[in-house]
């Protein structure tokens, strides 16, 4: 192991490219956590050896590059479904965001690197540096939170692992958690000695994440049924007119039955306009020129008692054309009557709008979603009163990654749905994003609802357990009781100022610890 170390010290950069890209193999779907330990042990090794500060953060840079490069592959696939830019495009664009998405550990590595009198002063300051840079790339150019490192510490679908302490830290506080366990390990290494202490760093870590396996989380439900659907739309098929309606009859079949219950589709579920008032020519391509025959079929669809909770699209008009659309959620009773909608607030660049189109446009750069009319964003996190059905808190795909940024403050909801279309994520994405939704589950103490036009749809409870999924590529539909949401954890109440906390405590524990004389 110290031969294989020194080699890498040799050759900091490209041992870091490759230590990045092993840590993203903790993450979905491979699960392989040690290798994250593992990769940011290598990685606190190569910033203590820096010899500038310049080297560290080039260091942490070339990490981000390696970390964000395998972990968003997935990125790529979304290309092969544009017919108007090349697929080989897909993977530049990859590199190309690693390569802005690397300053945050870079930031991280740096500030760690101030503190490198000292293991521990490192490896704290380092863990409260990654907090900090996580939050950063949270928000900043209006933030890519994709696989935050303490997704690594999320157990398996019955478990939540060391994820359970997420209402006392916070997702941003558990990557900090990750990287002062990976310490443990490179403390271990660094202290070149075999005693007591050197056995309890290598064991503290696994230990840490093993035991929170025992323990099995009991479930809560409230009367509330629900019927979920999970169609099995394929992308290249999605915004064909020619399938929207056997995509409707596939929705259909899948959700027949009766009695008070909540019927919940996908993103992307309705192919039709259900609002009116737009110009006609707008609803030719869908069921029909009337969106009241559309929403009177939907009504009939979930039958009396019933409320459909359907992804759909609305649009923008301004002097007789369209101006721009609304990703959205609609809530339908069994008469077809709208009672309730959301709009998307945290839209996905280039995926629903064009940033910089004034630019790119002229280039030929385009949306990967088909369309030339840009999305508008709605308001944020809010919750829609369904009367018996309970309280929804709606999060739309992508949104749902967003930590502390899910629930409206002022109205906790008793559920979140998040309907998504993972269609166009490949084989990486599905299961990264069903992760980071469990992650929202425990830090909020609500159950999460998700419903894919290909999966992976789940029902989670507000511990993070999976209690029930339909696999990815595979149509079907799952019934039951909504779990009960849980008293309000601390976590919903201070956001993400509990991380920041966190953070803060670790940096200044960091740098009292660096001011001691290594032993």
């Amino acid at each position: 192991m110290h031969r294989w170390l020194d080699l890498a010290l040799n050759h900091p950069r490209k041992a870091a490219l490759a230590l990045g890209a092993l840590a993203t193999t903790g993450f979905q779907p491979l699960g392989l956590w040690p290798f994250t330990l593992l990769a940011v042990a290598g990685l606190c090794a190569l910033v203590a050896r820096a010899p500038s500060w310049k080297q560290a953060g080039l260091v942490g840079w070339c990490f981000g590059v390696g970390h964000f490069s395998l972990g968003n592959n997935w990125i790529a696939t979304a290309f092969t479904y544009q017919a108007n830019m090349p697929a080989w495009l897909g993977w530049v664009a990859v590199v190309l965001l690693s390569l802005y998405l690397a300053v945050y550990p870079a930031l991280a590595a740096l500030t760690g690197w101030l503190a490198r009198r000292s293991v521990p002063g490192l490896v704290l300051a380092l863990a409260g540096g990654w907090i900090v840079s996580e939050w950063l790339r949270a928000w900043v150019f209006t933030g890519f939170a994709w696989n935050p490192l303490g997704v690594a510490a999320l157990g398996g679908f019955d478990r939540p692992g060391l994820a359970l302490l997420l209402p006392w830290l916070g997702t941003y506080a558990l990557s900090g958690l990750v990287v002062v366990l990976a310490g443990c390990w490179w403390g271990a290494m660094a202290r070149g000695k075999r005693d007591l202490c050197g056995v309890a760093l290598l064991l503290v870590p696994v230990l840490a994440l093993l035991l929170p396996q025992l323990a099995v989380p009991q479930q809560d439900l409230t009367a509330r049924r629900y019927t979920l659907v999970q169609p099995d739309i394929r992308q290249d098929v999605l915004n064909d007119p020619a399938w929207f309606e056997w995509q409707f009859q596939r929705l259909a079949a899948l959700s027949r039955g009766q009695g008070e219950r909540l019927v919940l589709w996908p993103e992307s579920g309705v192919p039709d306009y259900l609002r009116g008032g737009y110009p006609e020519r707008y609803y030719l391509d869908t069921f029909g020129a009337d969106p009241a025959v559309a929403r009177r079929r939907l009504g009939l669809t979930v039958g009396p008692g019933g409320m459909l909770l359907t992804g759909t699209v609305d649009l923008e008009i301004a002097g007789g054309r369209v101006a721009g659309a609304r990703n959205a959620v609609t809530a339908l009773d069994h008469s077809g009557t709208i009672r309730a909608g959301y709009a998307k607030a945290h839209l996905v660049p280039y995926g629903e709008y064009l940033a910089l189109r004034w630019l790119l446009a002229p280039l030929g750069v385009e949306r990967l979603v088909p369309g030339g009319i840009d999305f508008w964003p709605g308001p944020g996190p809010r919750t829609l009163d369904l009367g018996q059905h309970g309280r929804a808190g709606i999060q739309i795909c992508y949104e749902i990654i967003f930590s502390g940024q899910v629930v409206d403050p002022a109205s906790r909801p008793d559920f979140l749905f998040n309907p998504s279309n993972d269609g166009w994520f490949g084989a990486w994405g599905p299961p990264q994003h069903l992760a980071q939704a469990r992650l929202r589950a425990i830090e909020e103490g609500l159950p999460v609802l998700r419903s894919t036009t290909t999966g992976i749809s789940a029902v989670i409870d507000g511990r993070g357990v999976v209690r029930q999924h339909v696999p990815r590529l595979v149509p079907g539909r799952l019934d039951g009781q909504v779990p009960a949401a849980l008293a309000p954890t601390m976590f919903s109440r201070l956001g993400n100022m509990l991380p920041l906390g966190w953070a803060i405590l670790l940096l200044v524990a960091g740098v009292v610890a660096s001011r001691r004389r290594r032993s």
